[in-house]
């Protein structure tokens, strides 16, 4: 094959590369935190000081529109700062990195002032690439994966693989099929009516979190 074929070859093979990254470049890694709007009463018992009346009052509130929501109604219950950051060691309502405000990065164990404004300061967040970059600058990888696990990018309705949409907490098999049925989406309003015959409003919410159209 002349030089000229393979350089070309080579250049196609990088933009496959490039597009496939683009493509599945919004996966959430918040896998390994629990999301307290999902999991069974069983496994919030076994969470750190949790009670029964304490896990159903959450049950009874689900789905909350946020950790700040979340933490409102745990505060109510009497936990303390110190209990808290271990609860949310454990389990959380992750937070958008492009739209979490300041007091909802507060919110992640360890992250602090510092690490909040790192979040925001690179916005807007297209990849955990990107993510795994800009805050390797600051921490170690060990630490920025641990941070991973709290945040997510949302996810291209119309463009995002089958494993990319089963990272959005809670989704299942059903709600997948469901997501793709309807592409391609053009506004927000078509995800809502669509996902709306499936489920209730509130769970038709806590999905949108998750999800934008590019």
């Amino acid at each position: 094959m002349k030089r000229r074929e393979i350089f070309i070859h080579l250049c196609i093979a990088l933009m496959m590369v490039g597009f496939a990254v683009n493509a599945g470049s919004q996966v959430g890694k918040s896998q390994g935190i629990s999301d307290v709007n999902v999991a069974t009463e069983q496994e919030l018992l076994a969470l750190p000081h949790m009670t029964a009346a304490i896990v159903k009052g959450i049950t009874d509130r689900r789905p909350f529109t946020s950790v700040m929501d979340l933490n409102s109604f745990l505060l109510s219950q009497s936990l303390n700062s110190n209990q808290l950051t271990e609860l949310y060691g454990k389990a959380f309502i992750h937070v958008n990195l492009n739209t979490a405000t300041e007091d909802e990065f507060l919110l992640i164990p360890g992250a602090g002032e510092r690490m909040a404004h790192e979040f925001e300061e690179y916005r807007p967040w297209r990849s955990f690439a990107q993510f795994d970059r800009e805050i390797g600058k600051y921490v170690g990888p060990e630490e920025t994966a641990r941070l991973a696990r709290y945040v997510f990018i949302p996810i291209n309705l119309n463009t995002a693989t089958d494993e990319v949409i089963l990272s959005i907490p809670g989704l299942g098999q059903r709600m997948l099929h469901e997501f793709k049925e309807y592409r391609p989406y053009t506004s927000m309003e078509q995800f809502r009516r669509e996902m709306g015959k499936y489920v209730g409003e509130e769970e038709v919410a806590r999905l949108e979190r998750y999800v934008t159209i590019e």
